[in-house]
């Protein structure tokens, strides 16, 4: 209060004589106090204000920038899970389509071996089959050598009446059965005694 009434005694008397304000054209006692009142706030805010305020923007300066570091750090990672996510995809993909090449083939060769075993096993079937048949027609044509050649015998003996010793009977029945071509019943595909004559 002191110093408000000092500042307004030092306002000289003839500013409000001339009719306008005292501010628009000061004394020079005003602009000493008005200096001195100005350093001392500037010292004051020096001293103790601008040292915290400082400090307050260097703290946040320094939240801000760790902030950021923080925020370009995570930006990396995930660039790099990206890359690593991707890189996983492409060989996921190409380990999908090597499993499935080597099931085509894995497929394609079953089915050839499926057939050559099918193909072999028919030939087996086929040959086993035609043994069977040669031999039941081997045989065949054995037992009707002996049913003729006994048939041959006694028919003889009916037509000449009398029994014929072995030398009669085995000439007899190879000379029939020189006469019968057994290798049509086999299917040699000669032709009968008509043919040969």
């Amino acid at each position: 209060m002191e110093l408000l009434t000092t500042i307004g005694t030092v306002v000289p008397l003839g500013a409000e004589d001339s009719g306008g304000s005292f501010l628009v054209s000061p004394g020079l006692g005003l602009m000493i106090w008005t200096l001195i009142l100005f350093g001392i706030t500037f010292y004051v805010l020096r001293r103790y204000a601008f040292p915290r305020i400082g400090e307050a923007l260097e703290k946040r300066a320094n939240a801000i920038r760790e902030n950021i570091e923080a925020a370009e750090k995570q930006r990396e990672e995930a660039d790099e899970l990206l890359a690593e996510y991707r890189q996983r995809l492409k060989e996921a993909r190409e380990q999908a389509e090597d499993i499935v090449s080597r099931s085509r083939k894995a497929s394609e060769a079953a089915v050839v071996e499926a057939t050559a075993e099918g193909k072999a096993k028919r030939e087996e079937l086929v040959a086993a089959a035609r043994r069977d048949i040669e031999a039941e027609t081997k045989r065949s044509i054995d037992q009707i050598r002996k049913e003729m050649a006994d048939l041959t015998v006694l028919a003889t003996e009916k037509v000449t009446r009398k029994t014929l010793d072995s030398d009669d009977q085995r000439r007899l029945v190879e000379e029939a059965l020189a006469e019968v071509d057994f290798s049509a019943l086999a299917g040699n595909g000669h032709g009968g005694p008509e043919e040969r004559s």
